[in-house]
């Protein structure tokens, strides 16, 4: 009987062994309970490589989205070529090298007729163009382009073949040869003149292009004519006895009381405005600083101006810089002399301006 208990308390130790390792080995198999894992060195080995590879791709991964700059913002600009685009050269060429804080796609047209369908379509962001254009796009849009600032100053003069001007009152009995009928440079000249009682004195003929009207200056066949830059400087470095005779930016200022000549001006779509301050804050300071580096480095920027196609040639360029009176000034600064300046082109002819003067709400306001 004792004997039969025995073999009955071993059978019965060795069926309990046996489901306590078959329940271990389950257990040791468990995810949760990996470190317990009795395994093999080369187990062990390529279960830590494995563990190490996940810890790295995550590592690797943290540090990609850490150094992954932001994506810029956009902006669309259109710009023509001369005086108005010439300001921003080196906007253009921090954007190419990737160094600005925007990212901007640059149109530079000929001509304002070749952007103005996309700015009125809001396909552009910002635009470089006359001032006067700015007011009749006002217009033309129902109030959704605003001015962002003014860009360009005064760049028409009175350029002689000879030393007889000397003031604005030698132009009495002399006839001018000039380009823009219909537009800016005929206001501005026939203001100067009425102001000075010398618009019944003096003759003004019209040619059908500026660069008639250069081409005349440089041959001699014209002694007397009104050019805007760079035609000016063009006639200059062409003509033998070709001179600056007027600078009518200062004799526009004599005329109203101080007032400056905004001839080119920064609209920008009205609704892109409101939704990115932000953007067009940056704008402005990127903008300002291209500005400033083309005035102080005349050579270095005539050869980005020459590259970015605003001007055919470098040196043409870096000659006219000085008289072009490139400048940035904001459009709440800049609007007393703004609104002059459409005021008397009003007067002269209504549509210059759209045929209506602009609101207050035409003239952007940072926030």
């Amino acid at each position: 009987m004792k004997k039969r208990l025995a073999i009955l308390t071993l059978a019965f130790a060795l069926v309990f062994a046996l489901t306590a390792c078959a329940g271990k080995t389950e257990t040791e198999t468990t995810p949760a309970d990996k470190e317990q894992v009795e395994v093999t060195d080369s187990q062990e080995d390529k279960t830590v490589t494995e563990e190490n590879t996940e810890n790295t791709n995550t590592e690797e991964a943290s540090d990609e989205e850490a150094e992954a700059p932001s994506e810029k913002p956009v902006l669309n600009i259109g710009t023509l070529k001369g005086p108005t685009g010439m300001g921003m050269a080196q906007l253009m060429e921090n954007d190419e090298a990737g160094q600005s804080a925007i990212d901007y796609n640059f149109e530079i047209a000929g001509a304002p007729d070749q952007i103005i369908g996309k700015i009125v379509k809001g396909s552009v962001d910002v635009a470089a163009v006359p001032s006067n254009l700015a007011a009749v796009l006002d217009v033309k849009t129902k109030g959704q382009v605003q001015l962002l600032g003014v860009n360009t100053l005064g760049v028409l003069f009175i350029v002689e073949n000879g030393q007889e001007i000397q003031s604005i009152e030698d132009l009495s009995g002399k006839t001018i040869l000039a380009s823009g009928k219909g537009a800016s440079p005929e206001y501005v000249l026939n203001y100067i003149l009425k102001e000075n009682g010398l618009d019944e004195s003096v003759a003004v003929e019209y040619a059908v292009e500026h660069s008639e009207a250069a081409a005349k200056t440089i041959s001699g066949d014209s002694q007397v004519s009104l050019l805007p830059q760079p035609f000016v400087t063009s006639a200059l470095l062409s003509g033998e006895s070709t001179r600056i005779a007027l600078d009518l930016t200062s004799e526009w200022e004599k005329v109203t009381d101080g007032s400056l000549l905004p001839m080119g001006a920064i609209i920008v779509n009205k609704a892109f405005a409101k939704e990115n301050p932000e953007v067009i804050e940056a704008f402005m300071e990127e903008y300002k600083a291209s500005v400033d580096f083309v005035n102080e480095n005349p050579k270095d920027a005539g050869l980005l101006i020459e590259k970015f196609g605003i001007l055919p040639k470098a040196a043409l360029a870096t000659k006219a810089i000085p008289n072009c009176n490139i400048t940035l000034i904001d459009a709440q600064t800049a609007k007393p002399s703004v609104q002059k300046f459409l005021e008397i082109l009003h007067g002269f002819n209504p549509k210059a301006v759209g045929g209506q003067l602009p609101e207050d709400a035409f003239y952007y306001e940072a926030h």
